[in-house]
């Protein structure tokens, strides 16, 4: 059975039913007349009904210059000299989209000319940051391969416009526990955090003398895209110890030696709850701050029944996020 499609400004287009998403994208004299500076469409259909989504180019060549420009985002300086970075995955561009960041482009892999596989999710993706004014790109597999990032290949590379904040640019919900990740150096365990910030419904993150850049392409992935729902700031300890006093926070940090067992102290409630290097544990900023009485620091630690010296930062953030949960009674 074909379908019309009315193209506003266009017209409207009868299109086979049989007629793929590549195939139009391939034929675009079989979908689409060109006109000089115009996007190309290829064809989506869902539960009987056709949509138009825009092929802005199709490139083949990993040595394209759009292709070179976005593999350059891998890098920390290329990303803040930018102010742009890579979203790589389905899960992680919808929620970028849904949070409002703002979509250059979106590269979509392809086979050798360019032509797409079609998925219901890929679908969803590809129209939601089309909608918010980024371009579709397909790319062959030799040129995504180029912009891919990580193990997990969805198909879908995301060129984005988001970089850290700082503390007086972010508004943290009033009345709950924040965390603080204190020098945290790997990009798999500050995403973590953020998870564990949205799963528990914390006020946010902090991220503090961070070693790792938050607008790094794996602390996306490994957020899962939460880093663009959860609030987020970047500073340093003097200052987050600054906005503690000024904001009346209690704070409550994760130590090897700390005075208190984790279930025993206040978490709910306006508690900042600092966790810190695996290596190096909490920053002298703090105690030094505790002893001049600029905040109240408590210290909790975590039981190590095995040879184990220490937790992953992480799994200590799960578990007293988790613990201010339990105590505030909500399920």
């Amino acid at each position: 059975m074909n379908s019309q499609v009315d193209i506003p400004g266009v017209g409207i287009f009868i299109v086979p039913a049989r007629l793929s998403y590549s195939l139009a994208a391939r034929n675009p004299e079989r979908w689409l007349p060109l006109a000089t500076g115009e996007a190309r469409c290829g064809r989506f259909q869902t539960a009987g009904t056709t949509t138009v989504v825009k092929i802005s180019e199709t490139i083949t060549s990993p040595a394209n210059p759009r292709v070179k420009q976005a593999a350059r985002l891998r890098s920390a300086a290329e990303r803040r000299e930018t102010g742009l970075t890579l979203v790589d995955g389905i899960r992680e561009l919808t929620r970028a989209a849904a949070a409002g960041v703002a979509i250059e482009a979106v590269f979509v892999a392809g086979d050798e000319t360019g032509d797409v596989e079609r998925t219901a999710a890929r679908d969803a993706c590809l129209e939601a940051c089309r909608s918010r004014g980024a371009a579709i790109v397909a790319l062959a597999p030799r040129a995504f391969e180029k912009v891919a990032f990580g193990d997990r290949d969805e198909g879908l590379v995301g060129v984005v416009r988001f970089q850290p904040r700082s503390l007086a640019d972010v508004a943290f919900p009033v009345g709950r526990p924040l965390l603080v990740a204190e020098a945290v150096e790997k990009p798999g365990n500050l995403g973590a955090i953020l998870r564990t910030a949205d799963a528990a419904g914390l006020a946010g993150v902090i991220a503090c003398d961070s070693g790792t850049d938050v607008a790094n392409p794996a602390v996306i992935r490994a957020s899962l895209g939460t880093v663009f729902s959860v609030p987020l700031a970047v500073a340093a300890a003097d200052e987050v110890i600054a906005w503690c006093r000024e904001h009346r926070r209690r704070v409550v940090a994760a130590t090897p030696e700390g005075t208190h067992p984790w279930h025993e102290v206040p978490l709910a409630g306006a508690t900042v709850i600092v966790v810190g290097s695996e290596a190096h544990g909490l920053s002298p900023a703090w105690h030094g701050a505790a002893l001049a009485k600029t905040i109240t620091l408590e210290t909790v630690s975590l039981p190590m029944r095995g040879i184990a010296d220490s937790l992953n930062v992480s799994a200590t953030a799960a578990v007293l996020a988790y613990e201010a949960v339990r105590q505030e009674g909500t399920p």
